[in-house]
C-alpha cells in the first residue's frame, strides 16, 4: 500500500526580512561565481596565449635544430675531405722524401 501524503493548500508566508535576505545572499554567491568565472575566463586567455608563445618557440627551435643538423653534416662531410686531402699530400711527400734520400745516395756513391 502506497503511503498517503497530505499536502497543504496553503502556503506558508516567508517574512520579507528572510526573503531579502535569501536575494542578497543569492546575489553575493552569484557575484562571486561571475568573478570566479572572469578570473578563469582570464587565465584561460593567458593560457592560450602562453601556449601560442610556446609553441612558436618549438618551431623556431625546430628549424634551428634543422639548421644546425644539416651545419653538422657539411662540416663533417669537409672534415672527410680535408682528412683524404692531407692523407693524399703525406703519401706525396713520403714519395717526394724518398726521390730526394735516392738523389742522395747516388751523390754520396758517384
Amino acid at each position: 500500500m502506497k503511503p498517503v501524503i497530505l499536502r497543504s493548500h496553503r502556503r506558508r508566508r516567508i517574512p520579507v526580512s528572510v526573503r531579502e535576505k535569501i536575494v542578497t545572499d543569492s546575489m553575493i554567491q552569484f557575484q562571486r561565481l561571475e568573478e570566479k568565472l572572469t578570473k578563469m575566463a582570464e587565465i584561460f586567455r593567458q593560457t592560450q596565449a602562453e601556449n601560442k608563445s610556446l609553441l612558436q618557440q618549438i618551431e623556431m627551435l625546430k628549424a634551428e635544430s634543422k639548421e644546425t643538423s644539416q651545419r653538422q653534416n657539411t662540416l663533417e662531410h669537409e672534415i672527410q675531405a680535408l682528412r683524404r686531402e692531407r692523407e693524399e699530400v703525406r703519401s706525396r711527400v713520403e714519395r717526394l722524401l724518398e726521390q730526394v734520400e735516392a738523389l742522395t745516395k747516388q751523390d754520396s756513391a758517384g
